[in-house]
């Protein structure tokens, strides 16, 4: 996460908030490419623009993150928020996520380390499928979690493929 957030930083310093105009179903287009590109790389095995796996998951968290403030506040038709502002929403999240994922932890004793990061990609472009679909439903749902829950999936989903690569990194 502290590379994800060192990104989300570096990006603020050179584009400001401009995020902030996008709506959350834009916002979970933007995660959508970043997913589908993880499986083209997965399925195809080279990268033509020499970028691989790991920053899209790193991508995924932070658009996951900025889709939880878009959900918060709203689109804004300006950038509206500064630097310091918007880190501060993003450390709100991604606490928030960390808190879900060691309750889940807890109860699935972590068996996300068994698990293939293909996997998680699947997982991450379900989740993407069943938002989009609350998002053309309007947000409502009659007995699943919302567009938040999602995202926050997201955002873990991604963080376990950045520390299963990182940890297969180091094995090398």
């Amino acid at each position: 996460m502290e590379g994800c957030r060192n990104i989300f930083s570096k990006k603020l310093k050179d584009y400001g908030a401009a995020w902030r105009i996008m709506r959350p179903s834009s916002v979970t287009d933007q995660i959508f490419i970043k997913a589908n590109r993880i499986r083209s790389l997965e399925i195809k095995g080279v990268s033509l623009v020499g970028e691989g796996i790991y920053p899209e998951f790193q991508a995924i968290v932070n658009y996951g993150i900025v889709g939880l403030i878009q959900l918060e506040l709203g689109h804004a038709e300006t950038e509206d928020m500064t630097a310091e502002q918007a880190l501060a929403q993003y450390d709100k999240y991604a606490n928030m996520a960390l808190e879900l994922m060691i309750k889940k932890n807890h109860d699935y004793d972590e068996a996300w380390r068994s698990m293939r990061i293909s996997s998680y990609t699947d997982l991450i472009l379900m989740k993407l499928f069943r938002t989009k679909q609350i998002e053309g439903n309007n947000g409502s749902t009659l007995i699943s979690e919302g567009i938040d829950a999602n995202y926050l999936d997201m955002i873990n989903y991604s963080v376990f493929g950045l520390i299963k690569l990182a940890e297969a990194n180091e094995g090398k």
